[in-house]
């Protein structure tokens, strides 16, 4: 993995921000939000410049989010600042500390190397309320990729895996629904 911290994504945060789609996951994203009251606390992790974070507020919860991007920060807080940001990895992050209503994690987790991604996950989970909701994404199969950005390694665990682990985490889950832009959304409940 690139070793700026963003997994690659500060030293090419311009071209990411150019080439991110706003419309894809979009639906998705607004159809699980809905789900959750107005005033609902949300963290987001990896929020980059603020596409998925945008649709999160539109549905009225407050938000804090995190990026290891100083850039894509920068870009964020400019679009919307009056948001609690942090700049760190999600491994790292102190928001993970906290309690929340649901916690998103959009395009990060498998760019993240397996024990990361089971050590954020966890983290995850245990930052939910009762009732909370985790909702994040990664392709149903096993495999490794380059980044389009970054042609840094990416690596899904596949449903299988993530099903199982977010069961030994105490979440109820739900997962299969793919986006426009072929991204499955894993989405766990922690019981109440």
């Amino acid at each position: 993995m690139p070793d700026d911290g963003a997994n690659g994504y500060e030293a090419h945060a311009e071209t990411f921000m150019r080439a991110r789609n706003s419309k894809i996951g979009a639906s998705v994203i607004r159809k699980w939000a809905s789900q959750l009251a107005p005033g609902s606390e949300l963290l987001e992790l990896g929020c980059g410049h603020g596409v998925v974070s945008q649709i999160l507020l539109e549905a009225g919860v407050k938000l804090s989010v995190v990026d290891a991007s100083p850039t894509l920060l920068r870009e964020f807080h400019d679009r919307f600042p009056d948001v609690e940001v942090e700049c760190s990895t999600a491994q790292k992050s102190e928001l993970l500390s906290r309690k929340y209503d649901g916690v998103v994690a959009w395009g990060l987790i498998f760019l993240l190397a397996e024990t990361d991604q089971r050590l954020v996950l966890r983290r995850a989970a245990d930052a939910l309320r009762p009732n909370g909701r985790l909702v994040f994404t990664a392709p149903t199969e096993t495999v490794t990729w380059k980044d389009s950005i970054t042609e840094a390694p990416s690596l899904s665990l596949g449903a299988t895996v993530y099903e199982a682990l977010l069961r030994d985490l105490g979440l109820h889950i739900s997962s299969g629904v793919i986006d426009e832009g072929g991204n499955c959304y894993y989405v766990g409940i922690k019981p109440s």
